[in-house]
């Protein structure tokens, strides 16, 4: 097996089957921890359902803080969901290594690709777009966000949503890409020097895992904060 039989196309479009595969188990991990933890709910949380509530409450934060009250139902949903699908996209990765002969891995984070991060933040970034117009109607919006405070500001504004896609993609992808490598590289120094290197990459790989957990949740944490702050911009006039 090389790295071409992973791939598949639809017309003219390929996609690289490991990252397809890794994005639909993620999904399914998602609506899965979800269906467990809204088992059995109780007026009074216990167990499952106040770590279920926590994260509720924690999304909510962060819409509350970076959006108007007013506007908090119709992004509090949004931003669980995404919250929710890029916290396990970030730390799927972490479970296991399966790296073939070929150098073609086979599990590995999503979001430690870059045409995921981008397609992430292409459907934020669009979203906030969406959400603008609906708000404001199309001429309210244009002019809100592309010609205040001053029209001569418009090339830069346009600029601007460029930068912002790209830094949300790839702030994204570069601290998770990084991670995985690190990974990887002490996965394979376990097995290039056999039992010898076990006192020391088992607990160099526990420290990184540990490491890349906390950077994974600081990074949904981040990827939906920003996400909340860019839409904000687009829903909220300009004086």
């Amino acid at each position: 097996m090389d790295e071409r039989s992973l791939t598949f196309h639809i017309g003219p479009v390929w996609f690289d089957g490991t990252v397809c595969l890794m994005v639909l188990l993620t999904c399914l991990n998602v609506f899965f921890l979800v269906y467990f933890f809204t088992r059995n709910l109780k007026m009074k949380p216990t167990g499952k359902q106040n770590a279920l509530e926590w994260v509720i409450d924690f999304t909510r934060g962060i819409v509350t803080d970076n959006v108007p009250r007013k506007e908090l139902n119709n992004f509090h949903l949004l931003a669980f969901t995404l919250f929710l699908f890029v916290f396990v996209a970030n730390n799927i990765g972490l479970v296991t290594k399966i790296v073939l002969p070929s150098e073609t891995t086979l599990w590995k984070s999503p979001t430690a690709d870059p045409f995921v991060t981008l397609t992430l933040a292409f459907i934020m970034i669009t979203l906030t777009h969406l959400f603008g117009v609906k708000k404001l109607g199309f001429k309210g919006y244009f002019v809100n966000s592309f010609l205040k405070p001053y029209s001569f500001m418009f090339p830069m504004k346009v600029i601007e949503e460029f930068t912002n896609l790209l830094t949300l993609a790839l702030r994204l992808y570069g601290n998770i890409y990084a991670g995985e490598v690190l990974l990887t590289l002490i996965a394979k120094m376990m097995t290039s020097l056999g039992w010898f290197s076990l006192p020391l990459a088992i607990p160099l790989e526990m420290v990184w895992i540990a490491f890349s957990l906390f950077i994974g949740s600081i990074q949904a944490f981040v990827f939906v904060t920003l996400s909340m702050v860019y839409m904000s911009h687009k829903i909220e006039v300009e004086e």
